[in-house]
C-alpha cells in the first residue's frame, strides 16, 4: 500500500524577481501548494511569487538559504504536510522532475530524497562538477551512505525529520549539516537522478566564505 504524503514545494528565494513567477508557475501544476520564503530581497520577488500563486513569506532581514528553508518547514509542519520539495528559485530545476521525488517517497520510511545531476551532468561547469564530485565524495565517507550529489538543492525531505531543523547553519553549509545529521540518526538517504538547467545567471555562492563556512561545519558536526 503506498504510503500517504502531503507534499508541498519549497523555494527560498533572494533578489529572484526576474523569474520565480515563472518558476512558481511551473512547479504549481505538478504541486498545487507553493510556499516561498523571501529572504529580505530588495526587488520584487515576493509580489511575483504572490501574482503566480505561491504562499510567501518573509524575512525582514537576509538570513541565508538554510535559514528560510527552516522557515518553510516550520510552516508547512503547522499547515500539516508531510513533505517538501526544495528547488531554487532562478530556474536551476525542472519541475517536470517532480515526480521522480514524489515516487521516491512512496518507499517506507524515507526521510530525505536528494537529486543527482551526475547522471547526466551536460551542461554543468567543469570546475563545479569537479568541485562537487570531491565534496560529494567527502560528504558520502562521513555519512557512510553514497550520496552522489551532496551539494544539489533538489530533494524531498520529510517533515519530521529532526534534522531539518535541527541543523544550526543557516546558509549554504545547511544542505551539508541535514546529510549528515539525518545519516547519524540512521534516517533513509535516497538519490534520484535530476537534469540542472544552466543559463547565465551568476552563483550566489561566494567561493572563500561558503568554503569557510563548510569546513567549520564539517569540524563542528
Amino acid at each position: 500500500m503506498a504510503n500517504v504524503v502531503r507534499v508541498a514545494a519549497v523555494i527560498p528565494a533572494f533578489r529572484e524577481g526576474a523569474e520565480i513567477a515563472r518558476v512558481v508557475s511551473a512547479v504549481k501544476a505538478y504541486l498545487p501548494m507553493v510556499l516561498v520564503v523571501d529572504d529580505c530581497s530588495p526587488d520584487d520577488t515576493s509580489a511575483q511569487a504572490q501574482s503566480a500563486g505561491a504562499l510567501v513569506l518573509r524575512h525582514e532581514i537576509n538570513r541565508g538559504k538554510g535559514a528560510a528553508i527552516k522557515t518553510a518547514f516550520k510552516k508547512l509542519t503547522e499547515m500539516g504536510y508531510t513533505h517538501g520539495i526544495t528547488l531554487d528559485g532562478d530556474g536551476q530545476h525542472d519541475p517536470e522532475q517532480i515526480p521522480l521525488f514524489l515516487e521516491a517517497l512512496q518507499e517506507d520510511a524515507v526521510s530525505l530524497v536528494v537529486g543527482n545531476r551526475f547522471s547526466n551532468p551536460r551542461g554543468m561547469p567543469l570546475v563545479r562538477r569537479l568541485v562537487n564530485a570531491s565534496m560529494s565524495w567527502l560528504i558520502s565517507r562521513i555519512c557512510r551512505t553514497s550520496i552522489p550529489d551532496s551539494q544539489c538543492g533538489f530533494r524531498a525531505m520529510a517533515v519530521d525529520n529532526p534534522a531539518v531543523l535541527q541543523a544550526k547553519s543557516d546558509h549554504y553549509d545547511y544542505e551539508t549539516e541535514v546529510l549528515i545529521l539525518t545519516a547519524r540518526a540512521k534516517g533513509k538517504i535516497r538519490s534520484v537522478p535530476v537534469k540542472t538547467i544552466y543559463r547565465d545567471e551568476v552563483s550566489k555562492i561566494r567561493p572563500v566564505r561558503d568554503t569557510v563556512r563548510f569546513f567549520k561545519l564539517l569540524w563542528r558536526v
